[in-house]
């Protein structure tokens, strides 16, 4: 796109809760973005979910809230077909003034992840799949949308129903000209288990390009949806006695001459596939807050209800937390289930990939995979149980040590006890305002 012919642009990064911080800039910037035109408070990365400054910080007072320097990303610009007029949004990341990554950017924290394995000499292609929910919001409670067709609000869960699909013609078309716009490669969309549930699949790419795009993709949804007269959640749990929405995320990683290290040939996959379970599934207790980082994500992590809460792996089940798909072993891979759809998809997929690679590094070996219903095994190593106890183990496990930089880990964790801290000090019957489009 040519940012010189615009009205105007917006540079943004991204921040702990996977939302867009950044500016409206005019198009005299377009040719200064990658001279450090742009600068913004290093604070601005780790605000709470409403944009407030996190008490205690020390990117607050402590530093004089210093500024870092944004930078563009290697993704370039993309068009905001959620606007009314024509501008683009250049994905940013932060930095200091000597060029140094800033370590509380989730977005460096991937790419950190993604060095060790270009280390040796591998890269890793990963896809997600990306349930949501459309929303009426007009009133004090969430509700179902109105059927576009009929004028009727949708009532009952329509599991594959292309009749469901048909009757949001008009939202999905919009979707897929977008995504073609944004360079967002969208594949098959389907009606889910969840009262006006949808579930679009992106398809595998280079995972910061995956990171990327699931980003991307998720501020477009919730965008084009208001277009439409309602709104699209990605949260975990829209409503109580409903489905929550999930991100599955695939993954598989080649090697330099772009041969699958998990591909031995037959339906099993290599001894470094096995060891990446294990690495998975040690870190997955520890990485609760990543997968679940919200008070809402807790209402889906519960048995029975199609999101795994024990740490488990099996073939061609989708009762355990990690799956490993059947089909040509050329694409043996892995199936990471645990991730909500509130998640920030940079820290996810920092968590997975970092974890399998631990697995690798340290020739972890996995128990045996479970057969059978996941929910019904005892003795399976358990998800936190509620927001608190994730934050806890997420501060304090030494895994994560090794996925994420200290001042990151820090930063989050404080995030997450302020957010604590202000809900409880809203009604819960509101709780849902504040999550319906900003995660």
């Amino acid at each position: 796109m040519d940012l010189n012919a615009l009205h105007n642009f917006r540079v943004a990064a991204c921040d702990l809760n996977g939302q867009m911080r950044g500016k409206r800039v005019p198009p005299s910037y377009a040719d200064k973005l990658s001279k450090g035109a742009v600068r913004m408070p290093f604070s601005a990365l780790n605000v709470d979910l409403w944009g407030a400054d996190i008490d205690g910080s020390p990117l607050v007072f402590e530093t004089g809230d210093a500024d870092g320097i944004l930078l563009p990303t290697e993704r370039g610009p993309v068009p905001v077909p959620w606007l009314e007029t024509s501008t683009a949004l250049v994905p940013m990341s932060l930095y200091d003034d000597d060029g140094a990554p800033f370590a509380g950017d989730p977005r460096h924290a991937l790419a950190s992840v993604l060095s060790r394995y270009a280390q040796r000499g591998w890269s890793v292609v990963a896809a997600t799949e990306l349930e949501f929910t459309l929303v009426d919001a007009s009133g004090p409670q969430p509700l179902p949308p109105l059927n576009p067709i009929t004028g009727r609000r949708l009532t009952d869960e329509a599991v594959l129903s292309v009749a469901e699909i048909d009757a949001f013609e008009a939202f999905f078309t919009d979707l897929y000209d977008g995504c073609a716009a944004m360079g967002i490669p969208a594949q098959t969309a389907i009606s889910e288990s969840g009262i006006g549930q949808f579930e679009i699949n992106l398809n595998h790419q280079d995972a910061m390009r995956c990171a990327d795009d699931t980003w991307l993709f998720k501020a477009l949804t919730r965008g084009l949806a208001r277009k439409h007269g309602f709104a699209a959640t990605f949260m975990s749990k829209p409503y109580a006695e409903d489905a929550g929405n999930g991100m599955h995320v695939h993954f598989s990683v080649l090697d330099q001459d772009g041969r699958n290290i998990f591909d031995d040939g037959g339906p099993e996959g290599t001894d470094l596939l096995r060891s990446a379970v294990a690495g998975c599934l040690a870190a997955m207790p520890a990485s609760t807050l990543i997968f679940a980082p919200h008070g809402n994500s807790y209402a889906r992590l519960v048995p029975s209800a199609h999101a795994p809460t024990g740490a488990s792996w099996a073939y061609e089940n989708r009762t355990a937390a990690i799956r490993i798909p059947g089909g040509a072993p050329v694409a043996r891979r892995i199936e990471h289930r645990v991730a909500g759809g509130d998640i920030n998809p940079y820290l996810m997929l920092s968590a997975v990939l970092g974890a399998a690679l631990v697995g690798i590094e340290d020739g972890m070996v996995p128990p045996a995979p479970i057969s059978g219903n996941a929910y019904e095994i005892d003795g399976l190593p358990q998800l936190a149980g509620n927001w608190a106890a994730a934050i806890d183990l997420f501060e304090s496990d030494p895994i994560i040590t090794r996925l994420f930089p200290s001042e990151l880990i820090r930063n989050l964790s404080m995030t997450k006890r302020q957010e604590i801290a202000r809900f409880a000090d809203r009604p819960e019957d509101e709780h849902w305002l504040s999550y319906l489009e900003a995660v």
